[in-house]
């Protein structure tokens, strides 16, 4: 199922595909507002520390827990879960490079990002994989290559970087896939984005790891539905 979203400021409409999907792929400029605690300089951001009226611009994209910006000639892809139509990650696509966005509830005290990567570069492993760690934007992130199987049956390598940010009680995780996790010069789109994005966890009380509701886009239709 294709969406469409049709930027202000831009000519090209962007699109957004709703991709069905019940399992996780196997594998950031900040503008002017003000850095969230704990988090890099230039972002990403929770939502107390940028200006409310900044969520209304037109690059951006109001997915629930998380507000993204949209870059040039990206397309924004919804993993949706097939049985219960609820959102689980937001895929960004440019070119041959990706990045997908999950956002989780984190204690009040203390992050969970060096306990979750710990626990993603054990699977890694389990599943015949290599994970280490190095230093990137962000702070420690995870190299993983981990065999991944194609429709065809082929088994080829798949090589990912996972990024992890705690903020006010969120953990944001973003996994470069494509050419971006593997070629240096293409990784700045995927890290743009990645600090643009804005985390609204919300007041209610929630366990840790629990995923951020996402949802649709406010005004997303059908392409059928808008050719009618």
């Amino acid at each position: 199922m294709i969406f469409r979203r049709k930027a202000k400021n831009e000519d090209t409409p962007a699109t957004v595909d709703a991709v069905e999907e019940t399992t996780e792929p196997t594998a950031q400029d900040g503008g002017t507002e003000e850095p969230a605690a704990g988090n890099s300089a230039a972002g990403p951001f929770d939502v107390t520390e940028v200006d409310p009226a900044t969520l209304e611009a037109e690059d951006r994209i109001d997915l629930g827990a998380l507000v993204i910006t949209g870059l040039p000639g990206m397309e924004l892809r919804l993993q949706v879960d097939e049985q219960s139509g609820d959102v689980q990650a937001i895929l960004l696509v440019l070119e041959d490079s990706a990045l997908e966005l999950r956002a989780f509830a984190a204690p009040k005290t203390a992050g969970i990002w060096d306990e979750v990567r710990q626990e993603i570069a054990a699977e890694a492993t389990k599943m015949g994989g290599t994970a280490s760690e190095t230093e990137g934007p962000f702070g420690t992130e995870l190299v993983l290559v981990v065999p991944v199987q194609d429709p065809e049956g082929q088994i080829f390598s798949q090589t990912s970087r996972v990024i992890g940010v705690d903020g006010p009680r969120w953990l944001l995780r973003g996994t470069v896939l494509g050419r971006a996790a593997v070629e240096p010069e293409a990784a700045p789109p995927m890290e743009e984005a990645f600090r643009n994005v804005i985390v609204v966890r919300g007041s209610e009380p929630m366990a840790p790891r629990e995923s951020l509701a996402l949802k649709l886009p406010a005004g997303a239709q059908p392409a059928a539905e808008e050719e009618a």
